[in-house]
């Protein structure tokens, strides 16, 4: 029995890149299932973290419809949470990827990127700021590191995660060199 060759998934260059002064097409922007027009992902996200955005999508998209089968609507609405920060932080909801977003824009997709890479990644586990940066801009992403620290410093400010250095949990305001973040430690 013969199985067909699934092409691989080549990183998609980002419109800036790839058409300087142009706007991507439709074909670029969007993708057509079923009949119904869908937003693509950001092309400029770097593969790996696509990838772990990815996966967590897939997994908030199975908590879905695992509430769901089970008549938990709390359950479903977190799970529902889940998948809307994923599509944020993808690009595919939000200030559309091929527009210059606002600062708004930008500060809601950084704790989107921020919450999922968290959930995909595990409870003991951090990220980089620059992750987040990334995500936002892929190859310029240190213009946006300041952008990036201060949303990190809101979040922690309103324990929604902690910073770190060297283990310990730290003020993001007064924190100088490298910084992780992390989910909030139950105590």
């Amino acid at each position: 029995m013969r199985t067909a060759m699934v092409p691989s998934r080549a990183r998609t260059r980002h419109p800036s890149e790839s058409m300087a002064g142009t706007t991507p097409d439709d074909d670029a922007r969007y993708l057509v299932i079923d009949g119904r027009r869908w937003r693509r992902s950001d092309p400029a996200i770097p593969e790996a973290l696509r990838t772990e955005l990815v996966a967590e999508l897939m997994d908030a998209r199975r908590a879905v419809g695992s509430a769901r089968r089970a008549h938990d609507a709390e359950a479903e609405a977190r799970a529902r949470a889940r998948v809307a920060h994923a599509k944020l932080a993808l690009g595919e909801r939000g200030t559309p990827w091929w527009e210059e977003p606002t600062e708004a824009a930008r500060r809601a997709r950084a704790v989107a990127v921020a919450h999922t890479l968290l959930r995909h990644r595990g409870p003991d586990k951090t990220i980089c700021p620059s992750d987040i940066a990334r995500v936002l801009s892929g190859t310029g992403f240190r213009a946006h590191l300041a952008l990036v620290r201060d949303v990190v410093a809101e979040l922690a400010d309103a324990r929604r995660l902690e910073v770190r250095q060297k283990g310990k949990v730290v003020d993001a305001r007064a924190a100088r060199g490298p910084i992780r973040i992390a989910a909030v430690r139950e105590p």
